[in-house]
């Protein structure tokens, strides 16, 4: 931010068109947030938040805009308008907008107090633009900026649940005044509001209901809103009032002394009095927000940022941040600087969300941590958590005794979350994948983390067994799932849509491989073998008979099914870029394909417990082959949604890793890049999530594909000549080097990046093409050979291919 007034905190900030400088040096108890841009996959359908929060933090507090695609607030487009800095936001998602509550707004200068515009469609601005047409916003971890295009400067950072705003006005404002905005959410949702303000300190208090963005409910939130000069003191602002839609009511204190209707724009506008010391006059607001009262919010805030100490909260942040992202270490010699800084800008997206709401849980008292934002546990299961395992067990643990505590007050583990209340589920009942992924891991440290492994399980069988009352928000359709051993597509009973059926039996199975894993670890000898046999029941859905249209040799899909096991029949090219319709495979309660948000081309290869079964039910390596050939060649993979993530790394189990990692890599070319466009997913579609997006990315990048549930890693060539991996819980440090390294090539094709050999701690594995836990565990060094010859293999003998149900593994 070039023009900044105010001087900003001496630390690395980037703009939107700033590159990283790295030196040719392992980036060893350095600054890591140095190499984080904020602003990748900010604008055309990305609804990335670039605002500022801590890892997890409940405020996530940014710039508000007009954009028809401010899921998160922000646009980096800087034809859009400004209307508010909220305090509340989300990273990534599709559907509405979510939360966006709260907007502060500086007014530099009105004619008088009661012709202030204080209406968000009245009021709202332009950013100044920068030379090459880009806002003038800036950011990193833990603090945003930008300049208004009235002269105003605004610098936002946070604690875990307050947000503390800075903004500098120009030195012809003799009046600077600010809007507090307690109703325009990001869906203009807003009933039953409430402001107060405290005329001897300017206090404003309030909060009202707003609507869920991804499902049927309406939350409560409340806020704390306090004003202290910068380099001067004031006891109470010159004016005060109450607003309602574009006017002002001086004097006034309550919303109740107006006369307001069904979704009014209301709120609070303060003057403040200018600084008797310095040219421009700097206000500081800190904002408190609660989900369980105005009193809190206020508790809140002062007890997290007590001094409204700007420089102090940010420094604090990126100390926090730093911690965290250091865990993970890469040398950069050889390495492009913009893949570093890919690297730790998707690591640094994967620790947004979801969010640490702990102590602010309005549905029920607990001494358990209450986590929140889950956006959704189908989008995140497969990568995300993964790799919090590698580097963040405690915060993981915290989120599973989260969820454990949820499913024992609501009687379901969460799917979909958001804003303290349900949201509508996308695939099964994926929260058992991820407390399946805790206990394999960290079943002989569930004790020390406070996990209950009683609880857990118990929780794993609330969804395998029982049916609750909506299976749109919770749990599963169980009964018809335990009846049938598959959901057909002719059950339209009550308790949720008809709708998903071949893509929740998929999902169904590999939950309860997940619940068998556990139940083996726990000696439940029948409960493993109940659900490792459920864990088969995708063949159920797998018709043998059908065909991909104008290709024959494509033989074999998964298909709905009827009750009396005749086959339904659905398109294979539906929901994909090939197929006539253009269907979407969206929630839609008439949407009888059976399949969401992806094609039975893409689905047919979802079974991540069993490839080796589904390489016979194809036909063998080279028909296996052929068929992910033509997944890319015609464009069926679909990098934006995740039923495709695993495709890439598919080839691992025909016996072709030096495939995969040419796949990985053309994907990740042609995909991710470090342009405020740089993620996929950009087309609005909903689809992808960016806590998803981020983790996929980073194992890309460390040379890795995770099997959640399982102790195992599929294994490529990392991006770096070294990786490490610190694992607190373990107090060890894990380290891959990838011997005879010679860059990456731009477009992912060729290079020596194919993996030959592998040894750990000197000795040579048995696998090229995975890795078990234990070596994280232990902080082995793991050192791969790397060739030019894409022609590898997984090596020799039955035990090198990655582990199935049907060869033996998960044993």
């Amino acid at each position: 931010m070039r023009s900044a007034t105010h001087s900003r905190p001496k630390l690395t900030v980037r703009s939107q068109t700033d590159i990283a400088t790295a030196s040719n040096t392992t980036i060893t108890d350095s600054d890591p947030a140095s190499f984080v841009n904020v602003f990748i996959g900010t604008t055309n359908g990305g609804h990335v938040f670039p605002g500022a929060t801590l890892p997890h933090g409940m405020v996530k507090v940014g710039l508000d805009t007009d954009s028809p695609g401010n899921q998160a607030g922000y646009d980096a487009n800087a034809t859009f308008n400004a209307t508010g800095f909220s305090q509340l936001h989300d990273s990534g998602t599709g559907g509405g907008t979510s939360l966006s509550n709260f907007k502060l707004w500086p007014l530099p200068e009105c004619k008088s107090f009661a012709s202030c515009n204080t209406s968000m469609s009245v009021r709202k601005t332009l950013r100044k633009v920068l030379p090459d047409g880009s806002p003038d916003d800036a950011g990193s971890p833990g603090y945003f900026a930008t300049n208004l295009s009235t002269g105003v400067q605004v610098e936002l950072t946070a604690s875990r649940r307050t947000a503390l705003h800075r903004y500098t006005f120009p030195s012809s404002s003799r009046e600077p005044r600010i809007v507090v905005d307690i109703t325009n959410d990001g869906l203009t949702s807003n009933t039953e509001p409430v402001v107060n303000v405290n005329t001897a300190t300017g206090r404003v208090t309030g909060g009202a209901r707003f609507a869920s963005s991804f499902g049927p409910g309406r939350y409560s939130v409340y806020t704390c809103v306090d004003f202290k000069g910068d380099g001067y003191d004031f006891k109470a602002p010159t004016e005060y009032g109450v607003w309602l839609e574009n006017t002002p009511v001086q004097n006034s204190t309550q919303l109740i002394q107006l006369y307001s209707g069904f979704l009014s724009e209301m709120g609070a506008l303060l003057t403040f009095p200018p600084s008797p010391n310095s040219l421009h006059t700097t206000i500081l607001a800190r904002v408190g927000v609660s989900f369980i009262s105005s009193d809190q919010a206020c508790a809140n805030a002062e007890s997290e940022i007590p001094n409204f100490d700007f420089d102090e909260t940010v420094a604090t942040a990126r100390e926090i941040w730093n911690e965290l992202l250091s865990r993970i270490q890469v040398d950069t010699q050889g390495v492009d600087k913009e893949i570093t800084e890919l690297f730790y800008s998707s690591l640094y997206r994967t620790h947004i969300s979801p969010a640490d709401y702990t102590g602010e849980n309005p549905n029920w008292s607990s001494t358990e941590p209450y986590y929140d934002s889950f956006y959704c546990n189908w989008d995140t299961y497969r990568t995300l958590y993964p790799l919090m395992s590698l580097h963040d067990p405690e915060v993981f643990a915290r989120i599973v005794r989260g969820m454990i505590n949820i499913q024992q007050h609501e009687g379901w583990l969460p799917e979909c979350r958001g804003a303290t209340v349900q949201q509508f589920i996308q695939g099964g009942s994926n929260g058992d994948p991820i407390l399946g992924e805790f206990f394999v891991k960290f079943y002989e440290h569930a004790s020390a983390l406070n996990v209950s492994a009683d609880d857990l399980y118990t929780a794993l069988l609330a969804d395998a067994e029982e049916q609750p009352p909506n299976w749109n928000l919770q749990g599963r359709q169980a009964t018809v799932w335990k009846q049938y051993n598959f959901i057909p597509s002719d059950i339209y009973g009550p308790g949720g849509t008809a709708t998903k059926q071949v893509s929740r039996t998929l999902e169904h199975s590999f939950g309860d491989f997940a619940i068998s894993q556990v139940a083996k670890i726990l000696n439940k000898t029948d409960d493993a073998t109940k659900y490792q046999a459920r864990a088969g029941n995708f063949i159920n859905v797998w018709n043998e008979e059908v065909t991909l249209p104008e290709n024959s040799s494509i033989k074999g899909m998964m298909q709905p099914r009827f009750a009396d096991g005749q086959w339904n029949y659905t398109d294979p090219r539906h929901c994909s870029v090939n197929d006539p319709l253009l269907s979407t495979c969206y929630l839609d309660a008439t949407n009888r394909d059976g399949f969401y948000e992806s094609s039975p081309m893409v689905y047919s290869q979802y079974v991540p417990q069993d490839t080796a079964k589904l390489i016979l039910l194809q036909g063998g390596n080279e028909s296996f082959i052929n068929r992910l050939n033509v997944i890319f060649n015609q464009n069926y993979f679909d990098v934006t949604d995740e039923p495709s993530q695993q495709i890439p790394f598919m080839y691992h189990y025909a016996n072709r890793p030096g495939l995969s990692t040419q796949r990985s890599r053309m994907i990740l070319a042609g995909s991710y890049n470090t342009t405020v466009s740089g993620l996929p997913g950009n087309d609005d579609s909903g689809k992808s999530c960016k806590s998803a997006m981020g983790s996929y990315a980073v194992f890309h990048l460390m040379g890795m594909y995770p099997l959640p549930a399982t102790r195992q890693f599929l294994l490529a060539s990392p991006y770096f000549p070294k990786v490490t991996f610190y694992n607190p819980l373990f107090n060890t440090t894990m380290t891959i080097i990838a011997n005879n390294f010679r860059g990456n090539p731009q477009n992912g094709m060729g290079g020596t990046v194919f993996v030959k050999s592998v040894t750990i701690d000197g000795k040579l594995w048995h696998s090229n093409c995975y890795l078990d836990w234990d070596v994280f565990v232990d902080g082995s060094t793991v050192e791969l050979e790397l060739t030019s010859d894409i022609n590898t293999t997984c090596g020799e003998g039955p035990d090198s291919l990655p582990p199935s149900l049907s060869t033996g593994g998960y044993s």
